[in-house]
């Protein structure tokens, strides 16, 4: 299994950023996807999941109505939208495959003015 992060960056309290995680070794079609973050000192939160199908979604709390988790099947593709970013969501993200235990090497996102 290889998950590989890309999109993450430095952006301005209130920007949007789109990450994206490329997977392979795997039926990707057939996997519910995950994006986890932590933050310096604290624990690994869920940030959203996705069904294999697309649907349904699920959302952490702090993020709920402003990111959006959504795949391409045809891409082996999972993305997470990011908008009206907080400092607050500074972290490093991860892509997962939760059924498989599978974790990508993260991209970090940094929120600051």
């Amino acid at each position: 299994v290889q998950l590989v992060e890309s999109g993450g960056g430095l952006v301005q309290p209130g920007g949007s950023l789109r990450l994206s995680c490329q997977a392979s070794g795997f039926t990707f079609s057939s996997r519910s996807m995950s994006w986890y973050r932590q933050a310096p000192g604290k624990e690994r939160e869920l940030v959203a999941n996705i069904w294999s199908s697309g649907e349904p979604t699920n959302y952490g709390d702090s993020v709920k109505g402003r990111f959006t988790i959504s795949r391409d099947n045809d891409k082996n593709t999972v993305y997470l939208q990011m908008n009206s970013l907080k400092p607050e969501d500074t972290a490093v993200y991860y892509c997962v495959v939760p059924a498989l235990r599978s974790w990508g090497q993260g991209t970090q996102v940094t929120v600051s003015a």
